[in-house]
């Protein structure tokens, strides 16, 4: 067996190289890795995916390094598949998304001049209409959670210039869609309402909340996912002082709750 060189020892092309070989190696000799396929490693890539996020999010430097490091094996593992067959390999790959930046870069490449960032998504949205893309939303996966995809959505919209001129504007469809809910369900009238009316205006009011917050430069997916944290952080809190209590929260009133709630906000 050959000696493993110092990680201080590498570059960026050698370290890559050893993971190639490594993937070669797991893939002829290792039982787990000779039967995977790109259908079998899907889940398992959306799920390193996610953790990667958690890590980000967390603001952890070291398990940001290690679930890049897992993404990564993931991306050489379906290239090695794909190669087994001849359709494609990681030479390909890479040199493919080096083409794709040189041509979307013509600012950079070429002799395109751009003002700001702006002009950038517009020229980047123009060229994938003229590699093929039928239209500009053309690239949004259909999977994508739905709050993510409003996102991609209204970004892509506004790459062409389909979109407001300012925030106050956004925030007055905002205030109209809220309304238009408040109308369809009025929890102050029990009512019965039109169900599927009433989803469709909390969709509208929802999306428009994601496009102010675009306007404020705030991701949507980040905050709702912080927020989610905070909740679970101060319900564990509340479930934790209730136990040393001697209580149970079935058996505690919502005003009972409230007191170590309040504790747990001050945290």
């Amino acid at each position: 067996m050959a000696i493993t060189p110092s990680v201080t020892a590498y570059t960026p092309a050698t370290a890559f190289e050893r993971l190639l070989t490594i993937m070669d190696d797991l893939r002829l000799n290792c039982p787990w890795d000779k039967k995977q396929t790109m259908e079998s490693l899907r889940h398992l890539t959306i799920e390193e995916t996610y953790e990667l996020s958690d890590a980000i999010l967390s603001g952890d430097m070291d398990e940001i390094r290690k679930e890049l490091g897992d993404i990564m094996l993931h991306l050489v593992f379906y290239a090695r598949i794909a190669s087994e067959t001849d359709a494609f390999n990681i030479t390909g790959v890479l040199n493919g998304i080096c083409d794709k930046l040189i041509n979307r870069h013509p600012h950079i490449y070429s002799d395109t001049e751009v003002a700001d960032e702006n002009d950038v998504k517009r020229n980047w949205e123009q060229i994938k209409l003229k590699e093929g893309n039928k239209s500009v939303l053309g690239g949004v996966p259909a999977s994508l959670p739905a709050l993510v995809k409003a996102s991609r959505i209204q970004e892509k919209a506004r790459g062409v210039g389909f979109d407001w001129e300012n925030k106050e504007q956004v925030w007055a469809k905002v205030e109209e869609e809220l309304q238009e809910f408040k109308d369809e369900y009025n929890v102050a009238d029990a009512s019965t309402i039109d169900h599927e009316k009433a989803e469709g205006e909390f969709g509208d009011l929802m999306f428009s909340l994601i496009n102010y917050a675009r306007f404020i430069n705030i991701n949507p997916e980040d905050a709702l996912e912080k927020t989610n944290r905070k909740f679970i952080k101060r319900f564990q809190y509340l479930e934790e002082r209730a136990k040393e209590a001697g209580r149970n929260l079935h058996d505690m009133s919502l005003t009972e709750m409230d007191v170590f709630w309040n504790e747990a906000k001050k945290l």
